[in-house]
């Protein structure tokens, strides 16, 4: 039986090779774990292993290697000295070009500033016997020798490492051809965080958050709609909408009053209640496309402004139709006299208008607009839009608008210039050429832009072109109901119609 109170080789806790031996002390194995454990503490994940040239050393270095290893500790160099005093000279030069040195006499000189050593008493007992640590080292550096029953002999902790930390809101990019330990600080991508130090990789926000400034936590997005509250453009276009339909009222309660009038019953003042009727709606549809979007606003959006647009163009559309045929049927002999009256406007204004219902109740059947959250087309916001549901149904409603439009249009055109008491032709032919021209440059608007622009663009068309009309058609009667009655008689309308 042999006791020891010393020995510390680990190749000693082999019970079949040493049966009879016991020690007082734990093996190296506590003490490799020891040091692991210090290292991880100080934050420590680049070192080298110094040790003797004989067996001994080559076991204690290996299974220390093991040991660092396993705990993503890189080991820059793997050094065995001799154990007599004069030695031979070892060079090395580190993956960061700087030189450890080893020279005669077993002096570790190198140009880091402070050299750190973490040993076990064996280490430091026997290279104080053989006066290692009488020689001085070289200016500006320092060698601490650290047993680890382990108090650092300066202020603060040294460190030991390859790259300085990755901080929250990094992460480590490796450097081609170096230890794993030697990396770069990057930033983490747009949408992503890294929330503690020495981030491997960075993670991705939730769809609803986005990262803070410093990309080391999410925040919630900020939602962004066409809002009362945060948009001056909202105020305007509900300031606008409110004077263009109180404008509309006022117009058609001037023209009921002054219903009896050559002015107002000439080419059909049924027609003129209804477009105005249809321009009031017009203008208070605004309302629906401002605020934040909800499914009901949503479906209402589009398909009351498709029907009541329609509406006011079929109405301009059957005028159209009486303006021609009206001086028409005033040649001799013309049998297009049958057509003059309230029933062909009518029908023709129903009609169209009922094409649109049709194509607005198929939307709202198959494929109606909803509320959605756009989370992608802008960093760090959320964009609460409606969605049309069915493209091709918003591009009919659209499409259909536009082609009643332009058939007023060529129409309006061709009899402009018949003699006509009140210009009702040149009128139209003003009104749909704003028309025209406001929705054929509203649609690359509306496509190239995104979320509360997009509905500003749409909203801006029906103001403009619900506008025009308004003006065109009904401001030049207006002026004359209010300020040019003598103008408002029928000896004046009969003498202007005579060629």
């Amino acid at each position: 039986m042999e006791i020891s109170y010393g020995a510390r080789d680990s190749l000693l806790s082999d019970r079949k090779m040493y049966p009879n031996v016991f020690r007082t002390v734990p093996d190296n194995e506590m003490q490799y774990v020891a040091i692991v454990k210090l290292l991880e503490k100080l934050k420590w994940n680049w070192v080298g292993i110094i040790s003797f040239d004989d067996e001994y050393g080559e076991r204690e270095t290996r299974e220390l290697s093991k040991h660092l290893t396993n705990h993503g500790i890189c080991i820059e160099f793997k050094i065995l000295v001799s154990v007599t005093r004069y030695i031979k000279s070892v060079n090395y030069k580190d993956s960061n070009n700087k030189e450890i040195h080893f020279n005669e006499k077993g002096v570790l000189s190198s140009p880091l500033n402070i050299v750190n050593w973490i040993t076990n008493d064996k280490f430091i007992t026997h290279w104080r016997h053989v006066g290692h640590f009488d020689e001085s080292f070289p200016e500006n550096q320092q060698l601490t020798l650290t047993p680890l029953l382990i108090t650092w002999k300066h202020d603060r902790a040294p460190t030991g490492r390859c790259s300085a930390q990755c901080f929250p809101g990094f992460r480590k990019a490796l450097r081609e051809g170096y230890h794993i330990c030697c990396y770069d600080c990057v930033h983490c991508s747009e949408g992503e965080i890294s929330n503690h130090t020495d981030s491997e990789n960075c993670q991705m926000c939730p769809e609803n958050e986005w990262p803070n400034d410093g990309k080391n936590f999410c925040v919630p997005k900020i939602t962004e709609y066409l809002s009362y509250e945060k948009d001056v453009l909202a105020i305007i276009f509900s300031v606008s909408s409110s004077l263009f339909a109180a404008t509309s009222v006022f117009i058609l309660g001037l023209f009921f009053w002054f219903r009896s009038t050559p002015i107002v019953k000439a080419n059909n003042r049924n027609l003129s209640f209804i477009l105005l009727c249809s321009l009031t709606l017009s203008f208070l549809s605004v309302f629906l496309f401002l605020g934040r979007p909800v499914d009901i606003t949503c479906m209402l959006q589009q398909i009351s402004f498709g029907i009541v647009f329609t509406i006011s163009v079929s109405s301009i559309l059957a005028k159209t139709i009486m303006v021609s045929i009206a001086f028409k049927a005033t040649r001799p002999g013309r049998s297009c006299r049958k057509w003059v009256g309230v029933k062909l406007p009518n029908t023709v204004m129903l009609f169209c208008s009922s094409i649109q219902v049709i194509n607005g109740i198929l939307w709202l059947s198959i494929s109606p607009p909803f509320q959605e959250y756009d989370m992608y087309s802008y960093p760090g916001k959320i964009i609460i839009q409606c969605n049309e549901g069915s493209t091709l149904a918003f591009y009919i409603t659209l499409g259909y608008m536009g082609l009643l439009a332009a058939v007023s249009f060529v129409l309006a055109f061709m009899v402009r210039t018949l003699p006509d008491s009140f210009n009702e032709a040149k009128y139209i032919t003003f009104s749909m050429l704003v028309f025209c021209s406001v929705w054929i440059a509203m649609i690359p608007a509306y496509l190239s832009t995104r979320g509360k622009y997009m509905v500003a663009v749409e909203i801006f068309a029906i103001l403009t072109s619900s506008a025009g009309v308004l003006c065109c058609i009904f401001i030049p009667k207006t002026y004359i109901l209010l300020f040019k009655p003598e103008l408002n008689t029928r000896t004046n309308m009969l003498e202007k119609r005579m060629p």
